[in-house]
This record gives C-alpha cells, structure tokens and sequence, in this order.
C-alpha cells in the first residue's frame, strides 16, 4: 500500500470528487483530506491510498494536471516525525 500526498487541491474539493478522480488509475483504498483544526476550513490537502502499482500510475498521470482550475502536486507521501511538544531546543539544558 502506497500513501499519496495530494496538494494545491481546490477548497471546495471533497473527498468524494477526490476518489473519483484517483479511481481512474486503479483502485483508492482510503481518501482523507486534512481540515484546519481550529476552524474546520479544509486545508487544500490531503492523502490517498493506494496500491503500490496503482499509486505510481496515478502519480504519473495527474501530477500538475488541472482540478477545478488548480495544478495537482502529487509525490509519495513522506512519514513524518511526531514531536511530543514541549522542549524545542533539541538538547539537555544545563543550570
């Protein structure tokens, strides 16, 4: 399974419009597109999940074409790191 990083998505897209569009290349396991926290805003991203094979063709196909008048950035999702908060500084205080 393969996670797909969908960006310059349109706000008004849906999760709906969005499979649909993904489908064409092969079968979407999973949509979510990510929503501000505080105001519930839609963010203009999201991720699809995909097959491996299916994900690579769907890469290929719609990275840069047209969404409701916006160039799709589509790439590999990359895992990142959790911060737990708290100390930013990276390293041991000392007093």
């Amino acid at each position: 399974m393969t996670k797909l990083y969908v960006g310059n998505l349109p706000f008004t897209a849906t999760e709906e419009a969005v499979h649909a569009l993904f489908s064409k290349h092969g079968t979407v396991e999973k949509v979510s597109l990510i929503s501000d926290r505080d105001t519930g805003r839609p963010r203009g991203f999201g991720f699809v999940e995909m097959s491996t094979s299916d994900a690579s063709r769907a890469m290929q196909a719609l990275n840069g074409t047209d969404f409701d008048g916006r160039a799709l950035k589509v790439n590999e999702a990359q895992e990142r790191e959790r911060s737990g908060g708290g100390n930013r500084g990276g390293g041991s205080r000392r007093y």
